[in-house]
């Protein structure tokens, strides 16, 4: 893992290149991934921008740690700055989510920023969505340009433009189907959980960091005009919110590959296994980095998977945080499973961090059973892979509708989600990974997509454009 005792990066007098932009990711692999991703581009020959990430160490996940000591080294453009938090005390919030307890910790230290920015002689700042209600205000006294990167869809920034407004139009009042002016409505059922409880500490803080946001110098979004046109053209046009910063659409941002240049011999198990297997032939089942599934509803995934009669690449979850993760696969997804499909080679199971860009890119790839993280989602789309859409909490719903309105895949909207009764049956789940994998007409409409991915981050594309404007009014 990175050392907290590891000096900030930079040149031996410690002086930063200009110009110079910080990127301040928060917690959790779904947020620093994007952010990754964006200091490659903008640190690329074609941007040329300086760029700093600000990290804060000990990471939550050891994925994270992991993720960051793969960036800086394989990327020296991109440098890092050490953000020392202040002293926080988590047993003010009994019990909640430690990814979220991050973002607190991270929020009430933002007083620190100043004197960290200042010295690092940064010429604009991108913080975290997480973070910007607390942040932007500190850039501003800093008289220092602050843009937002929302890390999830177009559609979900709306909704959390529009929410606060929402809120107070209903005086008080349960949280039902929210219409969001100039793009769709979201019913009940996909609003991300934690938001109707409004005591619920993810929901101070998004309800905080949307009521600042038209006070950022911009956002910037890991989505394509294409892709999300209601979305997009509602935000820029002020039917969401009259006066609103500029909009960059800027994805789907390219996964940064830690490993291309490693010889055969020290590729990873699965790209070595995914390398025996048939063109689209393999279904990859993976829920992301946030969230467990339950004991049975493992077993009967499992179940489902071996009924399908497919090979599959599975990445098995069963905690909140990696770092506590001891359960042995034999002992979470039945006796016997694990000896029978990886006996005979049908099948790899494994717990351990993939990089989930290079595995959908790969010609054995014929499907994607995901849990509709957006990061996961843009992989999907600028790979062609069909997605069979199985959302889990948060902003997942919302994603998985999404996927289903542009044909890059199908969601069965019955399957339960985190908090619903009920378990879905191996059975059930058998014969959707069967349908998914025979549909022709949705594998021509996920490459449909793919394309349009393409020509968005292509030269002259929209967001190849977005990315270009947003370096002139940084980096220039």
């Amino acid at each position: 893992t990175v050392s907290p005792a590891m000096p900030t990066s930079g040149d031996a007098s410690g002086a930063l290149p200009h110009p110079h932009v910080v990127l301040l990711p928060s917690a959790g692999m779904g947020h620093l991934v994007p952010f990754s991703r964006l200091a490659v581009s903008l640190s690329s020959p074609g941007h040329g921008c300086g760029v700093s990430v600000a990290t804060v160490l000990p990471t939550v996940s050891s994925a994270e740690s992991a993720h960051l000591d793969a960036l800086f080294g394989a990327c020296p453009a991109v440098r890092r700055l050490d953000f020392h938090l202040a002293p926080f005390d988590a047993s003010e919030f009994p019990g909640a989510d430690p990814f979220f307890l991050r973002f607190e910790a991270m929020r009430r230290s933002a007083p620190l920023l100043g004197p960290l920015l200042a010295g690092a002689g940064a010429l604009a700042l991108v913080t975290d969505i997480a973070l910007a209600s607390v942040v932007i205000p500190v850039a501003r006294d800093l008289r220092l340009p602050c843009y937002v990167l929302f890390t999830a869809s177009a559609a979900m920034l709306s909704l959390c433009v529009h929410f606060p407004a929402y809120l107070d139009a209903n005086a008080g009042g349960p949280v039902g189907d929210v219409g969001i002016p100039g793009v769709y409505r979201v019913p009940k059922a996909s609003i991300p959980q934690a938001l109707h409880h409004p005591e619920h500490l993810f929901t101070q803080q998004f309800v905080a960091n949307g009521r600042e946001l038209a006070k950022a110098d911009g956002l910037l979004v890991n989505s394509f005009d294409a892709f999300e046109p209601e979305a997009i053209a509602a935000l820029r046009n002020g039917s969401v919110a009259a006066g609103f910063p500029p909009v960059f659409s800027v994805g789907p941002l390219a996964p940064v590959s830690f490993s291309a240049s490693e010889p055969p011999e020290n590729q990873a198990d699965y790209m070595r296994w995914l390398e025996a297997q048939p063109a689209r032939s393999v279904v990859y089942v993976s829920f992301g980095s946030r969230k467990a599934i339950s004991k049975d509803q493992l077993r009967e995934l499992a179940v489902g998977l071996e009924a399908s009669g497919h090979r599959f690449l599975w990445v098995v979850k069963s905690t909140v945080v990696d770092r506590d993760d001891e359960a042995e696969l034999s002992e979470l997804l039945g006796e016997g499973f694990l000896e029978r499909v990886q006996g005979r080679g049908r099948a790899l199971v494994t717990k351990a961090w993939v990089e989930q860009g290079e595995v959908l890119k790969h010609p054995a790839i014929g499907m994607f059973v995901s849990h509709c993280g957006w990061n996961s989602l843009t992989e999907a789309f600028a790979s062609g892979v069909p997605v069979l859409a199985w959302p889990r909490f948060a902003d997942q719903r919302v994603n998985a509708g999404i996927v289903a309105r542009r044909g890059a895949g199908v969601w069965v909207e019955r399957w339960s989600w985190e908090g619903d009764d009920g378990v879905v049956k191996g059975e059930e789940i058998a014969e959707k990974v069967k349908s998914v994998m025979a549909d022709e007409m949705l594998r021509r409409s996920s490459t449909v997509v793919r394309e349009a991915a393409m020509t968005a981050v292509a030269g002259g594309g929209t967001s190849y454009r977005s990315l270009a404007e947003l370096v002139a009014r940084c980096c220039d």
